[in-house]
């Protein structure tokens, strides 16, 4: 299930929740587990324990008396299996509420920030509690069909020695057994009780088991949208990237993120995409990195399409730093090293300062060995954005992506991670997308969407001299820095 997980791609948690693949993965799992472990070894038991207690009172007893004992245990089995029919549908519902109440305290402690700054700690409470009731109800249904059991079966074995002892006394009186066989039998009866008490045991760990494992089904026959093909070159990409796209349309929906996207970049440009927000900056960079693969048109690496490689290979040439900065409960210096475990200090070091944020780290409490927190909790936007900046770099890559990686730092530190950009990975594709349009400025190829449309494209001085949106937002931002800076 986990190695499942690893290979979904992002649609796939789109979807789902994170408490409730959380909940599979623990509740489930367990549930699963006890069918395949204490459950194979009660059904053995029961089968092989019973099985001889019928043989030895057929064949050393009366076989007439034992099959007139066993007529009522087919009773027991239609309403064994009526209740299990019963448990199987209220513990997948059970198990259900608890993925829900799993979500909500994931979702919860994750945004417990946003829930203390507004003052709803006291709503969120009463949410939690609410669905904390639903979860015991639900519960306590299962529990009252799992009660069922054992007076079921103990009632039906009940009948088994009351048949016993009537039709037993017959044949004792007609001479056809003694009382010490009689004696026996019902000690032989006795013996079926366990038997039969495990048999309805087993009924209800199996319908646990059974309920969990067709929750864990579903997602494992989950398609992997993004996978190889069979003739895929086991190669690390380089050279020239084209898009020659006529649309792409996320799963799900109808109207187009992206329209007509037409654009060539050499090995060793800067390639700058600028818009508003919403004007499919993102998508377009998810393309690349074969997020998706159902767009109309192509895209080339290295005069290949990005299916004709593998996708692991794929990856390895694009280091990809994203908008959400996401960082590890580990050190910050496992943290950078998280793209090469097995990459030197120094070079953990070397990539820290192309990013600016080494002198940073020399303040942290242990520097280099300072826990961060989970999801770098304890850093500040800026600390973040430049420690995953930091690791793409670490890792080499014939293509650093920054999808907005510099927003959370000032505009002194984004020229100095620019420049060092600049000087250290000659010969090296970067691609930028940014809302500050310095970000971008001295870019081989600057592209502005708009609506998914490329609307204007350019260097930075010819854009400028058209004269459009660009050249309108950056004389825009130029006066508000300017405005910042008290006027000077």
């Amino acid at each position: 299930l986990y190695q499942h997980f690893t290979n979904m791609s992002p649609s796939f948690y789109q979807k789902r929740r994170i408490g409730d693949l959380m909940a599979h993965a623990t509740n489930d799992l367990q549930a699963i587990q006890q069918t395949a472990g204490v459950g194979v070894l009660t059904f053995v038991d029961s089968l092989s324990t019973g099985g001889f207690v019928i043989c030895a009172m057929a064949f050393t007893i009366s076989w007439k008396l034992t099959l007139i004992c066993l007529i009522p245990m087919p009773f027991m089995v239609i309403l064994t299996s009526w209740f299990g029919t019963m448990l199987h549908r209220t513990f997948y519902q059970a198990q259900e509420a608890f993925s829900s109440l799993n979500d909500k305290t994931q979702e919860s402690i994750t945004g417990i920030k946003v829930i203390k700054t507004f003052g709803q700690e006291k709503e969120d409470i009463e949410d939690f509690r609410k669905q904390s009731e639903d979860v015991v109800q639900k519960n306590i249904t299962v529990a009252k069909i799992d009660s069922l059991f054992d007076p079921t079966i103990s009632i039906i074995v009940g009948i088994s020695f009351f048949l016993s002892i009537v039709f037993g006394s017959r044949y004792v009186l007609n001479g056809e057994l003694t009382i010490g066989q009689l004696l026996s039998f019902t000690t032989y009866l006795g013996l079926l009780i366990w038997p039969m008490l495990a048999f309805g045991w087993l009924f209800n760990i199996v319908e646990r088991g059974r309920a969990s494992y067709d929750r864990v089904s579903l997602l494992l026959q989950e398609k992997v949208d993004i996978t190889d093909h069979e003739d895929a070159l086991n190669v690390v990409p380089a050279g020239k990237i084209e898009f020659d796209l006529a649309k792409f349309t996320y799963p799900g929906e109808t109207e187009p993120v992206l329209k007509d996207i037409q654009f060539s970049l050499q090995a060793g440009e800067t390639l700058g995409i600028v818009g508003k927000t919403g004007a499919g900056k993102t998508t377009l960079l998810k393309l690349l990195i074969r997020e998706f693969d159902s767009y109309q048109g192509e895209i080339t690496f290295g005069e290949k399409t990005l299916p004709a490689y593998k996708l692991e290979k794929l990856r390895e040439a694009i280091g990809y730093v994203p908008q959400d900065h996401f960082l590890f409960s580990a050190t910050v210096g496992e943290n950078i090293a998280f793209t090469n475990p097995n990459a030197s200090k120094e070079e953990v070091e070397n990539a820290a300062k192309l990013a600016n944020i080494h002198d940073d780290i020399l303040q942290f409490v242990d520097d280099y060995h300072t826990v961060v927190g989970e999801r770098g909790v304890s850093l500040s936007g800026g600390q973040k954005q430049r420690i995953s900046i930091a690791r793409a770099i670490l890792m080499n890559p014939e293509v650093l992506v920054l999808d907005d990686s510099l927003s959370a730092v000032d505009a002194k530190t984004e020229e100095a991670i620019l420049s060092s950009l600049r000087q250290n990975r000659e010969g090296k594709t970067t691609i930028i997308t940014s809302h500050r349009l310095s970000a971008i400025q001295h870019a081989n190829l600057i592209l502005v969407l708009e609506e998914g449309k490329i609307v204007e494209r350019g260097t930075h001085e010819a854009l400028m001299e058209l004269g459009g949106w660009y050249k309108q937002m950056y004389l825009r931002q130029q006066l508000e820095e300017l405005v910042e800076h008290g006027g000077h």
